[in-house]
């Protein structure tokens, strides 16, 4: 028997950077994504010979012991072993025997939400393979706990959410851990044009979120005016993302992302680079009419809204900085398991 599993990536459209505590507890926050056909996998091949293997397929790195209740946590696949210590935990099982495979479509610090992605895929897994209690919301709440509390890796919530779900959601996000997801019936030909206007760039660099969204969590803390400010603005944005989505408002979406580019820049620093600016001035230069850092900021993928045939002249200018432009669709399903 082999479990399978995929989660989808995500691309955050508005509000990214609310959904982070404190100012989600404070102030609540909100955001719209939409997951892509971009994916994280787990393959769960069970054994009899009492060893446990972790392998990463599209990093190479691999872990093996002999099966035990609690792995060791020492820097070698600890996101993985934090996955298994907590299911162990949390219901009380024996030891397992397996191998545990794993495969993401994007770079670690890319910004399209892996890593939260990719524990989903695992929980979906195990949820599977061991006939675990979980709906969709405990998976999701389980892998930001394992994450955030467990492994103590600053970040937001809309990862997990997102991957579990999958779809188009705007997502709000509350004190005590409250999370409301609310999907939106976005019609078929919106999803199409939407994806054909939209063209997402890989910079070839990646960055270090936590230290990103440590910075912006500081700035909450010590009650930074400028900061709060543009993280309401963010909120409004994500509403009105909404509005133009549910609307068929196309036109609007290129000034929203060009709206949210101002304030997301001023919520912490380090989310601008010079790359970027000279990326995002290209690329308007050449017809889009907006972007977006995709996740923290500092590295990763940024994406741009291009109507009409405007996408080939931006493409043509985006090569240029010696980056990839990765082709891909929006998708409706969230998490998905099976086993063959």
């Amino acid at each position: 028997m082999i479990v399978r599993s995929k989660a989808p990536l995500r691309l955050g459209l508005a509000g990214g950077g609310t959904d982070v505590s404190p100012f989600s507890d404070i102030y609540g926050g909100c955001i719209l994504n939409a997951t892509i056909s971009l994916y994280a996998y787990c393959d769960i091949v069970p054994r009899d010979d009492g060893k446990i293997i972790f392998t990463t397929e599209d990093r190479g790195e691999r872990f093996e012991c002999t099966s035990r209740r609690e792995l060791p946590m020492n820097g070698n696949l600890d996101l993985l072993k934090a996955i298994y210590n907590r299911v162990i935990k949390d219901f009380d099982l024996p030891a397992q025997s397996f191998e545990l495979h794993t495969f993401v479509d994007a770079p670690a610090g890319s910004g399209l939400g892996t890593s939260s992605t990719l524990v989903v895929a695992v929980l979906g897994a195990f949820v599977q393979w061991l006939s675990l209690p979980l709906a969709e919301y405990d998976i999701a709440s389980l892998a930001y706990s394992i994450e955030r509390e467990d492994l103590c890796l600053a970040g937001g919530k809309q990862d997990q959410y997102a991957a579990t779900f999958g779809g188009f959601n705007f997502i709000e996000f509350y004190a005590d851990n409250k999370v409301i997801v609310n999907p939106l019936r976005i019609k078929d030909k919106i999803m199409n044009e939407l994806s054909r206007n939209i063209v997402l760039f890989y910079t070839s660099t990646s960055r270090d979120s936590a230290a990103i969204i440590e910075r912006q969590q500081k700035n909450v803390i010590s009650n930074n005016t400028k900061s709060i400010d543009a993280m309401q603005q963010l909120k409004k944005q994500a509403v009105l993302m909404k509005e133009a989505l549910l609307k068929n408002d196309l036109d609007k979406i290129g000034d929203i992302l060009n709206l949210g580019w101002e304030y997301k820049r001023q919520m912490a620093s380090g989310i601008s680079t010079d790359l970027f600016e000279d990326v995002y001035k290209a690329a308007l230069q050449a017809g889009a009419r907006g972007g977006k850092i995709s996740g923290a900021g500092g590295g990763g993928y940024i994406f741009f809204y291009c109507p009409d045939c405007v996408r080939y002249r931006v493409i043509d200018v985006l090569n240029n900085f010696g980056g990839k432009v990765r082709r891909f669709e929006f998708t409706k399903e969230g998490l998905q398991t099976w086993q063959m």
